[in-house]
């Protein structure tokens, strides 16, 4: 089924979701990524012939939801996503967290605790606002963000992207590796070694700081931050069917 949602705070939000057993999936894509990605539809497959429940959707600005990307900041994709679950997907969930989406899915795991059944990461960006963005401009960006509201950041798959003084000042409110981030619930990290936007130090430091007794980190040599070649595709797969033996789903 797809089909279009309006938030409680007044975006229009594409999703899919496919019926089918719980504990059911929800996939959370990345920054400027869309539910139509290699991963999304492979997960959509898989849960498809394993008659699992799944829901994939599009933050405000991104693929077919409403709004502008450029409008968009990390609390807006948070309350896109917990509309969605909430709206979409019944009973706790696995969530599959995809860059982005892993900061996104850490937030609902804080935020809404009872919605999460089990949690899967792939190259993981908590906090990447502040340590990778902000950390990384030049005096002159910082300058242009703080005075014009925006500034402009290369990036490997496409047009540069236009960065905005709301997004980096709203993702300060929203870090999740300064404080407490316990997760009770299965957990699997997924992260490549040739990962060129989420370095390997941010998987590390998201393992040595979430709390919970069942969490693995699992590094695939060689793999880079798309981690949708046909064995990383199937490594989540089994990632996500792992976390659902685990909580006898």
């Amino acid at each position: 089924m797809s089909g279009y949602l309006d938030t409680p705070e007044g975006r229009r939000i594409a999703f899919n979701r496919t019926d089918g057993a719980g504990p059911g999936v929800v996939f959370l894509g990345g920054f400027r990524s869309d539910m139509d990605g290699t991963k999304a539809l492979a997960l959509e497959a898989w849960a498809r012939a394993q008659g699992r429940a799944f829901v994939r959707f599009d933050y405000s600005g991104h693929g077919k939801s409403g709004g502008t990307f450029e409008a968009g900041c990390i609390g807006d994709w948070f309350e896109d996503a917990r509309a969605v679950i909430s709206a979409q997907a019944a009973g706790p969930q696995v969530l599959v967290g995809s860059s982005m989406g892993g900061w996104v899915s850490l937030l609902i795991a804080r935020e809404m605790p009872e919605t999460v059944a089990g949690l899967v990461t792939i190259a993981a960006a908590p906090d990447f606002t502040e340590d990778s963005m902000w950390a990384g401009f030049t005096d002159a960006q910082r300058a242009e963000l703080l005075t014009t509201g925006q500034t402009t950041l290369s990036s490997d798959y496409g047009a540069p992207y236009i960065i905005t003084r709301r997004l980096i000042e709203d993702g300060r409110d929203r870090l999740v590796l300064r404080s407490p981030l316990p997760l009770p619930f299965p957990t699997r990290f997924l992260q490549g070694t040739a990962d060129a936007d989420v370095d390997l130090s941010v998987a590390l430091r998201l393992l040595a700081h979430a709390g919970g007794d069942d969490m693995r980190l699992t590094l695939v040599k060689g793999a880079d931050h798309r981690f949708s070649t046909p064995d990383c595709l199937r490594l989540i797969e089994d990632s996500v069917a792992e976390v659902l033996a685990r909580i006898g789903g």
